[in-house]
């Protein structure tokens, strides 16, 4: 999959699905579930890291995970079936110059299997730098709406909840189209919004909490599993995976701790066969 291909899926009706990861444990559960991209985005500052917001994310940290995360991809996937995968470039990495921006986007390209890096917002400062990144040849992916980069000016609060600042997010998506944006993604705005930009635009609108009108969604994988001790309001887990990973190691735990208990109480259960070996 290249950057190119989510335009394809556009132009042919076919929904685009894009998940995170942030390593190759995660990237083998993400390729293995076939997602058609991969996205190791600064969310893992929280997820993983342990950080209370995306910003204090280094570049260096965004490429160790990609490496990381490639790593698991190719371990579950062909060559053929590969899916895009795209690393975030993290606060303070693209803002303060062109040059900067260039710098570090060459390196997730130069040092990761990565085809692509993504940027938070549409101000004039950026759309410069898009510009200069796409003429580099380095494919971009925008991002507007809800952008975590800008928390302690925005907030975690849904963008667009008026005329006023729907047309400035419409703008927005224009302009990063006319960048040279290969995709979007439109983060936690009306719905009405999502499907107006997936009508206007070319390029393929990837929403995550924009409604069901978009080309394709994103979701946090941490979130989807039921990972993390805060969800946000668009992402609804699949399953309790916290509080079944837990009872699940408080058993063992427990099994440890009182072996006979355990035993007695097992169920009984048909042999298991022999793991193959390993080192």
């Amino acid at each position: 999959m290249r950057p190119a291909d989510l335009a394809s899926r556009k132009r042919a009706g076919l929904p685009i699905t894009m998940l995170t990861a942030w390593d190759a444990l995660s990237g083998a559960l993400v390729a293995e579930a076939g997602a058609d991209a991969v996205l190791v985005g600064d969310s893992l500052a929280m997820t993983v890291l342990g950080h209370a917001t995306t910003l204090p994310v280094t570049l260096e940290e965004m490429l160790h995970h990609t490496r990381a995360t490639a790593r698991g991809l190719a371990s579950s996937c062909s060559p053929e079936q590969m899916p895009l995968l795209i690393c975030d470039l993290p606060f303070l990495s693209y803002q303060c110059s062109p040059d900067d921006a260039v710098a570090a986007a060459g390196r997730v390209l130069k040092e990761t299997p990565a085809a692509a890096v993504k940027l938070e917002g549409a101000e004039p400062e950026t759309l410069a730098v898009i510009d200069r990144l796409v003429r580099s040849g380095i494919p971009v992916m925008g991002h507007i709406g809800l952008i975590p980069q800008s928390v302690h000016r925005l907030g975690y609060r849904r963008q667009g909840n008026d005329e006023v600042s729907r047309e400035r997010l419409r703008r927005q998506g224009l302009a990063l189209q006319a960048a040279g944006c290969f995709a979007l993604v439109l983060e936690h705005v009306p719905a009405e919004l999502g499907a107006l930009l997936q009508q206007e635009l070319d390029l393929p609108v990837i929403g995550i909490g924009a409604g069901e009108g978009c080309d394709g969604q994103v979701r946090v994988t941490a979130d989807l599993l039921g990972l993390t001790s805060r969800q946000p309001p668009f992402s609804s887990p699949l399953l309790q995976g916290r509080a079944l990973g837990v009872a699940a190691l408080q058993g063992w735990i427990a099994s440890q701790r009182h072996p006979a208990q355990a035993t007695a109480a097992a169920p009984a259960t048909k042999p298991v066969a022999p793991a193959a070996p390993h080192c």
